[in-house]
């Protein structure tokens, strides 16, 4: 591995400057702390530099000059990761580049029902950009209005509408990104047929920003649903939500576009975190699912398909009781419950973040297991489990107990709970990372989920396009014997 950069910081700084503009090239360190610090303030570095380009040109020229240097590079977008892998280590000779600045939406397409974009739009612009030119970007998740779009493709975002229209990799046709030496690849073409080889924009895609910068994608555009209906609704257990959810896939085919499993700590720490909130539910319930359909149909028709899936979810004893939008207003209300979990569990601290996904047919009987085994280790933890339940994407996420701290809670359990579940999941042909990441918190743990097969193939992609390893160092992949 090259040697990082002997030079004086001072010229470093003196040419990011030159390339991006003084107001641009931030360097105090107490104006640089939001761009060092990640979202739930776990994980707090240093940095030489925090640089805002404006364009793909810019970016290339940084990159190109910190890859002359050995400067490492930590690109990031709206620093929303739970991960840890937007934010640079403790050792302060990195330069963090952030895109916000690249915010523009370039082209809309309703032809080809495309989209063209740079990295730095925030995924709510999208949509509402999308919106405004009667189509739909069907990515959503709880941090739309700050994350951008270049993190999500960074991550392979997923969100509550995989089951109907799939993660960020099938929602891309095109992307451009500039390579740790300032190299720009392009491939801004909104083809739903290539068959030219290699399709490299996937390297990029999940790759976190360890093999390049994604500076603008072409993503797939659908069309603007015109019928909405939504229930909040108990059910038995998880095994009973994936008997639902097959009940709902049968009837109501496509149009399922969200199947949300919530556990009753999940709706208990939201509700006691936001008092203004209401539950959907006259009592409380251990287990229950938010289920969307949408279609471009009649909305009479869409609430009768909801109704009937619901019948048949009574007569077969999976629901004990429902409540079904009667509004826009109320389907926003039951969306806010679920979206809520995640920064509801931020403010209270202590949470232990398992992202896991598990083929559907083992994921009720994973989830009792996984709970048995971490209410052994921590018998008094909450068990906040929610998330995309559809797609097999479920956020296991122990929570302390009331009575004990986050950091003395953590402390004591998150490397064992973690590893236990893990552990449960990848016995299971499952993950540890559905759509959060690696970053730094599950970086060694690919060590006991991937083949070392695996791992060196991901590292000889990661020495081709990377030789310095100086793009988000540290991050995503673990450290080989040997290497600093």
């Amino acid at each position: 591995m090259t040697s990082l950069s002997t030079i004086p910081h001072a010229q470093v700084l003196a040419e990011l400057r030159a390339i991006v503009g003084d107001k641009a090239c931030i360097d105090v360190a107490a104006d640089m702390q939001p761009f060092t610090t990640d979202y739930r303030k776990l994980y707090h570095g240093r940095a030489l530099a925090v640089v805002l380009p404006a364009d793909t040109q810019q970016v290339s020229a940084v990159l190109a000059l910190c890859f002359k240097h050995n400067v490492p590079v930590v690109p990031q977008g709206g620093n929303t990761s739970l991960m840890g892998g937007a934010v640079p280590d403790a050792a302060g000779n990195a330069v963090v580049l952030n895109l916000r600045r690249m915010n523009q939406v370039l082209e809309i397409d309703v032809v080809n029902d495309t989209m063209t974009l740079q990295a730095g739009v925030t995924l709510q612009s999208a949509r509402a950009a999308a919106e405004e030119a009667g189509r739909l970007f069907p990515l959503r998740i709880g941090s739309e209005g700050s994350c951008q779009i270049g993190g999500n493709l960074s991550t392979n975002a997923g969100g509550t509408a995989v089951l109907r229209y799939g993660n960020m990799r099938d929602l891309t046709l095109g992307i451009e990104a500039v390579l740790p030496d300032g190299r720009i690849y392009s491939s801004l073409r909104g083809l739903r047929k290539d068959n030219t080889g290699y399709d490299l924009k996937q390297l990029f895609i999940g790759s976190e920003g360890t093999l390049g910068i994604i500076t603008a994608a072409v993503l797939k555009l659908m069309p603007l649903p015109s019928a909405t209906a939504a229930a909040w609704i108990a059910v038995r257990d998880p095994h009973a939500a994936v008997e639902l959810l097959g009940e709902a896939k049968r009837v109501a085919g496509q149009a399922v576009t969200a199947f949300e499993l919530i556990s009753g700590p999940a709706l208990t720490l939201v509700l006691e975190s936001m008092p203004q909130l209401s539950a959907p539910l006259p009592s409380a319930h251990d287990w229950m699912v938010l289920i969307e359909l949408t279609s471009g149909g009649d909305a009479e028709g869409l609430d009768a398909t909801l109704m009937q899936i619901l019948e048949q979810g009574m007569e077969r004893g999976l629901v004990t009781d429902a409540a079904i939008a009667a509004s826009i207003a109320d389907t926003r209300a039951f969306w806010m419950l679920r979206e809520e979990i995640s920064d509801a569990q931020t403010r209270t601290g202590g949470s232990i973040k398992c992202d896991i996904s598990i083929p559907l047919s083992k994921i009720a009987d994973f989830i009792a297991d996984a709970s048995a085994e971490v209410l052994a280790l921590a018998p008094d933890a909450r068990m906040v489990i929610y998330g995309h339940m559809g797609d097999g994407n479920v956020h296991f996420n122990p929570l302390r107990p009331k009575d004990v701290s986050a950091a003395d809670f953590l402390a004591a359990n998150y490397a064992r709970v973690s590893h236990a579940v893990d552990g449960l999941a990848t016995a299971q042909n499952g993950s540890i990372s559905a759509e959060h990441g690696i970053g730094v918190a599950k970086r060694d743990d690919l060590l006991q989920c991937k083949s070392p097969v695996e791992l060196e193939l991901m590292w000889q992609v990661k020495r081709a396009l990377d030789p310095k390893n100086l793009l988000n160092p540290a991050k995503v992949l673990p450290v080989p014997e040997g290497m600093a």
